[in-house]
Order: structure tokens, then sequence, then C-alpha cells
């Protein structure tokens, strides 16, 4: 297994540089490797395609949908990656915010507090 650092990610997704994108995925797609994403990667997988490269919510939620089912690729923690996900596609916060949420749920804590009024009547949050 190799880690994969979230540069290498998008040039796989995006195709945007020809000479870097051919090696991503050529390294992706090689058999008998599986590559690790980690929460934090995620995250700054989702703030790229946002601010970069200007996707919208659903092509972002395609997108992590599609990598969360991809066999080679592992998670830290996939099953809280799928809930932020969740939340994700039908709130309007950030996917960063979820899955921050749901880390601290699972830690113990019983919300999360927040000034993020996108997130305000959510469940895992309380605003302030």
């Amino acid at each position: 297994m190799m880690g994969l650092d979230t540069n290498v990610l998008v040039r796989y997704l995006t195709q945007d540089d020809p000479e870097q994108s051919r090696i991503a995925t050529r390294e992706i797609e090689t058999d008998n490797v599986s590559f690790f994403i980690t929460s934090m990667g995620m995250c700054e997988l989702v703030w790229v395609l946002e601010t970069a490269y200007n996707y919208d919510r659903s092509t972002i939620s395609d997108t992590l949908e599609k990598i969360l089912q991809t066999r080679q690729f592992a998670f830290d923690n996939k099953a809280l990656m799928e809930k932020a996900l969740a939340d994700y596609k039908k709130n309007k916060g950030d996917f960063s915010d979820y899955l921050l949420g749901h880390e601290s749920i699972q830690a113990g804590c019983d919300k999360t507090l927040t000034f993020d009024r996108a997130l305000k009547n959510h469940a895992l949050f309380q605003t302030l």
C-alpha cells in the first residue's frame, strides 16, 4: 500500500496536465497496488475541486462517491467519510465540517460548537 497525496489524486481525476495525469493514471491503475487516502486528503481534494476547478456540489459528491467505491483506494475511516458525504449531499455545509462533526461524535463528543450558519439546526453541531 502507498499513501496518496492529493495532488496525484487531482491529476488522476481531472486529467488536466498531460504528463502528470498520465503518470498518476499509470500508477493508480497498476494491478495489485492499493493507495491510502486520509480524511485530510479527502477534505483537501474537495477544497481543490471547489476553489481551483470550480466543481459544483453535485459533481464533487459524485466524485467522492466514486473514490469511496474504488477498490484500489483504502481510507483511514471510510464509514465516517460516507456519513460526511451523505450530509454534504443533502445540506449546505462543507464536507470537512461534516467529517469533523462525525469524528467528534465518534470520539464521544455530544456536538461540535461552530459559528458556521450553514450548519445551524444540524444534529452534529451547536451553532453559537
